[in-house]
């Protein structure tokens, strides 16, 4: 349903996005995962035709984004990070206003405002002024928007931006349900590691404007090994464990204090990993061993540097 191909978009001289390719199938629920500034939103603009790429292709069910930008629009739906409702419109009459722009005719634009209003349970609040609603309600009525016009693919720039825990579980079912109900396919970008382990299927990772990791969320996890041991310690400058080059580790990550391992088959490794520490002189102040999560692939594969967000990318 998404076919993206080497796709590059410079401003000036930033170059936002770098020869990024991505492919999501039928029914798939595919998360853009990135910093902010990461090239995230340029992306996702890409994708809707609102920007043209300098370089590669995108195909959406077939048609080029570039040349049949009207067949595309016909049978996506978007919502923006930034919320786009008219204050001053009650929550139905924006739904009935976004209906007249595709040309529902007025019983189906009726049938269908109804639909989606039940949907994300708007109903009791439909005739109220939008500049009333609380930020979950606003997300929710931006959804039923895009909801209206039955797309065929469904793309969400950050969809909980801004939400409580509430909220963002209430969407997330949302997401989920469309795919599992109306073979929905949907294309979401966020920074939230929790929203992406729990809606996609595929998770791609992109930093810098190129797309650095791509998998399943369990098999980016599975990358790091079965489990994460950290212990805490006053560790010499540029102190690195003889194990480190063994075939039951999967990484070291060196911080001032803090020794991160990931291993194989973790629990028959800590004597290992203990006795060593001991002949190397190190006083273990505390160790714990979990399962990596995604936020670690994150960190494993973008680096742990703040860096400026710059132009929105």
């Amino acid at each position: 349903m998404i076919n993206a191909v080497h796709l590059t978009k410079s401003y000036g001289p930033v170059v936002a996005v770098r020869d990024v390719s991505l492919t999501v199938g039928e029914a798939q629920i595919y998360a853009l995962l990135g910093p902010n500034g990461a090239g995230k939103s340029t992306t996702i603009n890409m994708l809707t035709t609102l920007l043209k790429p300098d370089s590669g292709s995108v195909h959406i069910n077939g048609h080029n984004a570039a040349s049949h930008p009207d067949a595309v629009r016909r049978i996506i739906g978007v919502t923006f990070q930034d919320l786009v409702l008219d204050r001053d419109l009650t929550g139905r009459e924006c739904l009935d206003f976004a209906g007249r722009l595709y040309n529902l005719a007025p019983n189906l634009r009726k049938q269908r405002i109804n639909e989606v209003l039940a949907l994300v349970e708007l109903g009791t609040a439909a005739d109220r002024l939008t500049g009333t609603y609380s930020g979950g309600m606003k997300r929710r009525l931006e959804l039923a928007r895009c909801l209206m016009m039955h797309p065929l693919v469904l793309f969400l720039d950050e969809p909980t931006q801004g939400l409580d825990p509430q909220h963002r579980a209430q969407i997330w079912q949302y997401i989920k349900d469309l795919r599992s109900q109306n073979g929905m396919t949907v294309l979401l970008t966020t920074h939230a590691m929790d929203e992406a382990e729990n809606l996609a299927d595929t998770v791609g990772i992109i930093d810098d404007g190129a797309m650095v990791s791509e998998g399943t969320p369990d098999a980016l996890i599975g990358s790091l090994g079965s489990a994460y041991i950290r212990i805490n310690a006053a560790f010499p400058p540029g102190y690195s464990p003889s194990f480190g080059a063994a075939a039951w580790v999967t990484m070291v990550d060196a911080q001032p204090g803090v020794l991160t391992i990931g291993v194989l088959h973790g629990a028959r490794q800590m004597t290992t990993i203990i006795e060593t520490l001991h002949q190397d002189g190190i006083v273990i102040l505390d160790i714990s061993m979990t399962r990596p999560s995604l936020g670690d692939v994150f960190l494993q594969v973008t680096g742990r540097a703040l860096r400026d967000e710059g132009a929105s990318r």
